[in-house]
């Protein structure tokens, strides 16, 4: 049922989005082929199936890039993820003489990641096209504002399998550059591995998803919570109110708590329309603090408009303790790594600026910064595509999260995969 609304919502807002051979799909998934429309599609995809399920990430992008570069009439281009097409993307922009020269060859270069015997069964789909090829030299030469529409100017929308929570970072960075014009499309809202709503609106800027009554069992706690709080059902929601999301998904399993925030923001006939606001658990908090993590996105992006000519590309923010020795014998604090465009390095007045955003931001963290008890928090700039880097070495097809509190990340971060 999600899938044909989906594909009806689709057909309907951009007519001509179904026309055969006319979607891309870039996104990684070794243990099968995961689309935002449920299903392996073959007649709408340009995109062979095999080049997704391949071992390594970039691997997988960087073909299906090739796959959708050859089809100059694209009418959609999907990624499972905001951050896939992001990197593939990325990909393009360092690699595009040598994708170039695929192209007009009808090749694929050997990689880490390909084996011979699949590239060979790849390879054999595509065809010598020197006017395409000198079409994507002559494009990338001109500079990566707007390339995506550039390079198929036929394309209507991007459809990406999430828009909200730590992947918004990633879709507003492609409205800004590379996506710029076109309309980024979020269709389904899943939690705890269910698919709970569709979005009937591909052309608003911010995602809201009807949830759908008879695909699970909802509850919800009314925020803030109270100890005396009692769970409501889909037919109580009022609108404009903030509500956590229990959700038993099946008959039989489990009733859980999700984590996951919700904004009723109207009603599609007695349907209540849920807009997603963030996820409880990814907090910041060495003394007990607790900033949300989209929070301290928004003090973030407000400290890098400060600085002139710098566009922020990605981050995360990890508590000092996780560390260890590696952040110093300071109070404990917060460790940021930034990756951005159009600025090499920051001065110390620069830095001191996202402190000083939080404090004014949040009075507990300037009370706490006042007293001592929580210390300067450490700004580093890291090289262009470590955090692609990191998403390769974390290696699940899944959102990374900017609050990061995996111990594996010493690891990472010592092994200088961010660096």
């Amino acid at each position: 049922q999600g899938s044909l609304l989906y594909l009806d919502v689709l057909r309907a807002t951009f007519p001509q989005a179904l026309a055969p051979q006319g979607m891309a799909l870039l996104s990684w998934a070794p243990s099968g082929l995961r689309a935002p429309a449920g299903w392996p599609l073959p007649t709408l995809y340009c995109s062979p199936a095999e080049a997704g399920t391949l071992p390594l990430r970039a691997a997988a992008l960087r073909v299906q890039l090739v796959f959708a570069l050859r089809q100059r009439t694209l009418r959609v281009l999907e990624a499972g993820l905001a951050a896939e097409l992001h990197d593939a993307l990325g990909a393009l922009r360092s690699q595009w003489p040598a994708l170039a020269q695929d192209l007009a060859l009808g090749r694929l270069s050997p990689q880490p990641g390909l084996p011979e015997d699949v590239r060979g069964r790849l390879q054999a789909l595509l065809t010598p096209d020197a006017v395409r090829a000198a079409e994507v030299r002559a494009e990338c030469a001109l500079g990566f504002e707007g390339i995506v529409r550039r390079l198929w100017p036929q394309l209507e929308v991007v459809v990406v399998g999430m828009a909200h929570g730590a992947e918004k970072l990633y879709c507003d960075a492609l409205h800004q550059a590379d996506c710029k014009g076109l309309p980024i499309y979020c269709p389904f809202y899943w939690a705890a591995g269910a698919l709970l709503g569709v979005n009937l609106w591909p052309e608003e800027a911010v995602p809201r998803f009807l949830l759908c009554p008879d695909w699970a069992f909802y509850e919800f706690l009314p925020c803030p919570a109270k100890e005396e709080s009692q769970t409501v059902l889909l037919g109580e929601l009022w609108e404009g109110r903030e509500y956590r999301l229990v959700l038993t998904a099946r008959p039989g399993e489990y009733r859980c708590l999700t984590g996951e925030v919700l904004r009723v923001s109207g009603f599609h006939k007695q349907c209540p329309v849920m807009e997603p606001v963030r996820r409880d658990r990814q907090v910041l908090s060495v003394r007990g603090e607790d900033i949300p993590e989209e929070q301290f996105c928004r003090s973030l992006c407000r400290a890098v408009g400060m600085w002139p000519g710098a566009r922020l590309l990605d981050y995360v923010c990890v508590e000092s303790a996780l560390l260890g020795a590696s952040s110093g014998a300071s109070a404990p604090h917060y460790e940021v790594f930034v990756e951005l465009r159009g600025l090499r390095d920051l001065s110390e007045g620069q830095r001191y600026k996202l402190d000083q955003c939080l404090q004014e931001d949040f009075p507990i963290y300037k009370s706490f910064r006042f007293k001592g008890s929580i210390g300067p928090l450490r700004l580093h700039l890291v090289g262009a595509g470590a955090f692609t880097r990191l998403r390769e070495a974390l290696g699940a097809p899944c959102p990374m999260p900017r609050v990061l509190r995996e111990e594996r990340l010493l690891h990472l971060i010592q092994n200088n995969v961010i660096s």
